[in-house]
């Protein structure tokens, strides 16, 4: 089996996140009109985001990315694949 692929499938997606966490966008989904919509809010492979909070039943998921924040759908977020950086409230205690 090939190493990468099995490492990109173990990634977690921008929804399994901790709130507070910082993140690299590793894959974003399949070019459609979603992913057009996406980049135009600045959401691309490579950016760092915050994840800010997840609301339940579904419900969007609240990320922090160039200074802004943004809300992603719940079915969406599940496709943003994400390397974890680091668990930011803990530098603030």
């Amino acid at each position: 089996m090939n190493p990468a692929v099995k490492t990109k499938e173990a990634l977690p997606s921008l929804r399994d996140l901790p709130n507070g966490t910082l993140a690299r966008i590793t894959r974003m989904p399949e070019k459609d009109g979603c992913a057009e919509r996406l980049e135009a809010l600045g959401l691309r492979e490579g950016k760092i985001v915050e994840k800010i909070s997840g609301m339940p039943f579904h419900g969007p998921v609240t990320l922090m990315l160039d200074g802004r924040q943004i809300a992603v759908g719940w079915r969406i977020s599940s496709s943003i694949l994400v390397t974890p950086l680091k668990y930011s409230p803990e530098e603030n205690d």
